[in-house]
C-alpha cells in the first residue's frame, strides 16, 4: 500500500504562508466519512455508542464534530472533563476512565453525572469517603492477567499492566456495590494496542461477554453495558494492511449472539472508545526542511522537533514521511530525519529511504491524528505548534494557535522581571 498525503504541495504552501511551520492538519472529510464506518459497522447494536478518547486529540472543535454522529466522550483528567463539558457533552455521554485519581476529579465527573468507571476495588471506598454516595450506574475496569494472545501471537501483555482489577475483585466490586444500592453496572477492558488485525475486537469481546453472563449468574447484577475500550489500531507503515471496521464489527455481532444472546442479555449496549482509529490517519505534521547535515550519516534538520510529535523519540515509532512535491520521485538517498531538541532521540526517521530533500521542501509526517500534538511538551523552550483543520469544502481553518513565547513565561508572572515583558 502506498501512503498519500491527503493535501498536495500547492496547497500545503499556502497553507504554511498562512500557519507558519509546524503545525498539525486534520482532514475534516476523512474524519466524517470513518466517523460514518464506525457508527454502521456497530448499527446492529441498538444501544451502541463510541466514546472518542479526548487524550488522543483533546480539541474542542474535533470534540464538537464526532457529536455529530452521537458519539459520547471518553476522558481521564479534570482538564478531559472541562473538554468534554465545553464541547457539550454532559450525563452518560461522558466516561470516566482514570487511574489513580484525585478525589477533585471523581467529584467533577460525579457532578457532570458522568459514568465513572473503577479501575480497582480500594476506589469504591475512597470515593464514597471523598465524594459521597455511589451513582447508580458504575463500571469497572478488568484485568485478566497473562498474555493476550490471537492465533498463538503475542499481542500485548496485561498482566504487567497498572490497569484494572482481577477477576476476584471485580466479582468482589460487584457485589459490595450492588449492596450499596447500585443498578446498573458495566464492563471495561483495555488488553492490547494499536492491533493492526480485525480478530482484535472479536476475542476481546467473547472473554468479556463470558465474564459479564459469569458476573451476572453469581452476583446478580444487571449488566447494561460492556465497554471494549481502544486497542484497535492504524497502518503506520505502508506495507501494513489497514483494519476493515465493518468486519470488526461483525465478528463482535457473532460473538454477541453466541454469548450475550442465548443468556438473556441480548439488550446489553456496547460501547467502544477508538481514539487512534477515530482519527490517526486523519492528521498530519507538516514541517520543512531548513538544514543538511553531512557527517557520519546525511541529516535532514527540520522546523519541527519531538516536542510537536513525541512518538517516534518515546517509542522508536514509525510514522511515514511524504516529501510533497517529489511523491513520485525515486527513494534513492537515505536520511535521518531531525528536530533541534538536545536529545539524540529526536528523530522523525533513522536511516530512512526518501526523496532527496533539498532545503524549503515541506515534508508531511502522517498519522499524526491522535496522540500527536495532544502529547506535546515544552523542553528546550520549544513551543507547540498550532491545529489546523482542512474543511470538506476545501477551506481551511485555526482550531488553536501555535503557543506563544508569552505563553510559555505566562506562570513566572509572580516574578517582577517578568511581569508585562510580554504584554503587546
Amino acid at each position: 500500500m502506498k501512503k498519500r498525503a491527503f493535501i498536495g504541495k500547492e496547497r500545503a504552501e499556502e497553507l504554511a504562508k498562512k500557519y507558519p511551520t509546524p503545525f498539525h492538519l486534520y482532514d475534516e472529510k476523512g474524519i466524517r466519512d470513518n466517523a460514518k464506518k464506525v457508527v454502521e459497522a456497530f448499527s446492529w447494536n441498538e444501544g451502541y455508542r463510541e466514546f472518542f478518547a479526548v487524550k488522543a486529540t483533546p480539541n474542542p472543535f474535533i470534540l464538537k464534530l464526532f457529536k455529530d454522529y452521537g458519539c459520547g466522550c471518553d476522558c481521564s483528567s479534570l482538564a478531559e472533563l472541562k473538554l468534554a463539558e465545553a464541547a457539550g457533552y454532559s450525563g452518560e455521554e461522558i466516561m470516566f476512565s482514570s487511574n489513580e485519581t484525585p478525589a477533585e476529579e471523581y467529584a467533577y465527573a460525579s457532578k457532570l453525572g458522568a459514568v465513572i468507571n473503577f479501575d480497582d476495588i480500594t476506589h469504591i471506598e475512597y470515593f464514597e469517603k471523598n465524594v459521597g454516595a455511589l451513582p447508580k450506574t458504575i463500571s469497572c475496569r478488568f484485568n485478566p492477567g497473562g498474555y493476550f494472545s490471537i492465533a498463538n501471537s503475542i499481542m500485548d501483555n496485561p498482566g504487567e499492566s497498572k490497569y484494572g482489577m482481577t477477576k476476584e475483585q471485580i466479582f468482589e466490586a460487584f457485589g459490595i456495590l450492588k449492596e450499596k444500592g447500585v443498578e446498573k453496572f458495566g464492563i471495561h477492558a483495555f488488553l492490547a494496542s494499536n492491533t493492526v488485525t480485525d480478530e482484535y475486537y472479536p476475542e476481546l469481546a467473547g472473554q468479556l461477554f463470558k465474564l459479564a453472563v459469569e458476573l451476572k449468574e453469581k452476583t446478580g447484577a444487571h449488566i447494561a453495558f460492556i465497554n471494549l475500550s481502544g486497542g484497535v489500531g492504524i497502518p503506520y507503515k505502508p506495507d501494513q494492511k489497514e483494519n476493515d471496521i465493518i468486519k470488526i464489527g461483525e465478528g463482535v455481532k457473532k460473538r454477541f449472539e453466541e454469548i450475550l444472546v442465548p443468556a438473556g442479555m441480548g439488550n446489553v449496549r456496547i460501547y467502544t472508545e477508538m481514539g487512534r482509529f477515530m482519527m490517526g490517519p486523519y492528521g498530519a505534521l507538516l514541517t520543512r526542511a531548513i538544514h543538511k547535515k553531512h557527517i557520519y550519516r546525511e541529516y535532514i534538520g527540520v522546523d519541527a522537533c519531538a516536542s510537536n510529535l513525541m512518538r517516534p523519540a518515546m517509542y522508536g515509532a514509525y510514522h511515514h514521511i511524504t516529501v510533497l512535491g517529489k511523491e513520485d520521485a525515486p527513494c534513492d538517498s537515505v536520511y535521518d530525519v531531525v528536530g533541534s531538541l538536545c536529545e539524540n532521540n529526536d528523530k522523525f526517521a533513522i536511516e530512512r529511504n526518501l526523496p532527496q530533500i533539498d532545503t524549503g521542501d515541506l515534508l508531511y509526517i502522517h498519522d499524526t491524528g491522535a496522540h500527536g500534538h495532544a502529547m506535546g511538551y515544552n523542553y528546550n523552550g520549544r513551543l507547540r505548534s498550532a491545529e489546523v483543520l482542512l474543511r470538506e469544502d476545501g477551506s481551511d481553518m485555526l482550531i488553536r494557535r501555535a503557543e506563544t513565547l508569552k505563553d510559555y513565561f505566562a506562570t513566572l508572572d509572580c516574578f517582577d522581571e517578568f511581569k508585562g515583558l510580554f504584554e503587546d
